[in-house]
């Protein structure tokens, strides 16, 4: 297949498995600096770093006019005849897997033309895996064509979904959301690093992805795998134009529109009256977890409240 490559997707291809090498080294020496935060948080900015300026180098090496858009250095747009081009990196994509040695992270790496992502690149550098895209030829695992998944019942979906983590994320819409996915589907997977939950949906390895608060560069490589795999990607509303919208939906097309309808009344740009109910719903929830607490409490006994020494304390 690499003989067909477009040049610009093999540029970006040599430049994610350069920043691949560096998180790979980085890798090794990962357990002797788990000791406390600040050494931990020092050393994953040094990586990302490292990743994103060979990846940057590499790029503007053979592209100079064109435009950059990364997590770690920000936006500069591109120059003449670059000026429609717009790179847009997540050089390492998974981070809190990276400090603990939990083998899933990725390089993900996109090109933008004229606002449209044209080429996509996720390596995942644990596994020495590839998943690349150029509009309009298809998507590819390594050497092989990937599709996404045929399944089309909910009960036999494999979902994958990333949690809200920050302060100030919505945790209580985001708990909702999950009540009403979890019952319905096979199960549901929290890898940890969105770009490359994207690029297994495209593989058929997941049928449906769903997260929000996620930035441009975390998603921007993926929605091109899902698309050139004959997926869709969009807002939890099902609308395409996604990108910045903080909010991030995929799926094959026919598990797409179920997720759509039971998400779509937890986006942001759900209606007004979608909201409203989405609410009343939560305040009935919590109400009965009050009641059920208050229930529990009168029937237990205090010293029964400690977990047996046989359960898991959650």
């Amino acid at each position: 297949m690499s003989a067909h490559l477009h040049p610009m997707l093999n540029v970006a291809i040599k430049a994610a498995r350069a920043a691949g090498a560096i998180i790979n080294r980085a890798a090794l020496d990962v357990e002797s600096v788990r000791v406390a935060a600040k050494q931990t948080n020092d050393f994953v900015t040094e990586v990302d770093k490292a990743a994103e300026d060979i990846i940057i180098s590499t790029l503007l090496e053979a592209y100079p006019e064109h435009g950059i858009w990364a997590e770690e250095s920000g936006r500069r747009e591109g120059t003449g005849a670059g000026k429609r081009h717009m790179w847009i990196i997540d050089p390492l994509d998974g981070t809190t897997n990276f400090i603990h040695g939990f083998p899933v992270y990725c390089v993900s790496i996109a090109l933008m033309y004229n606002g449209k992502i044209e080429q996509a690149v996720i390596y995942d550098p644990s596994r020495n895996d590839l998943f690349c895209a150029t509009k309009g030829r298809g998507a590819y695992l390594n050497d092989r064509r990937i599709r996404v998944a045929k399944r089309t019942q909910l009960r036999d979906c494999l979902i994958s979904t990333g949690f809200p983590f920050r302060p100030g994320d919505n945790f209580k819409n985001y708990m909702a959301m999950l009540t009403e996915v979890m019952p319905r589907v096979s199960g549901v997977r929290r890898p940890g690093s969105a770009a490359l939950d994207l690029a297994y949906l495209a593989a058929g390895f997941s049928d449906g992805f769903f997260e929000t608060g996620l930035s441009p560069w975390d998603v921007a490589a993926g929605s091109l795998l899902v698309t050139e795999a004959g997926g869709l990607v969009g807002n939890f509303t099902g609308e395409a134009d996604f990108l910045e919208q903080k909010e991030c939906l995929a799926a094959n097309p026919r598990v797409y529109g179920q997720l759509v309808g039971m998400l779509g009344k937890y986006s942001k740009f759900a209606s007004a009256g979608d909201k409203a109910g989405v609410r009343q719903a939560q305040a009935g929830a919590e109400a009965e977890a009050d009641n059920a607490a208050a229930e529990g409490s009168a029937a237990q006994p205090a010293t029964e409240a400690e977990p047996k020494a046989d359960e898991a304390p959650f």
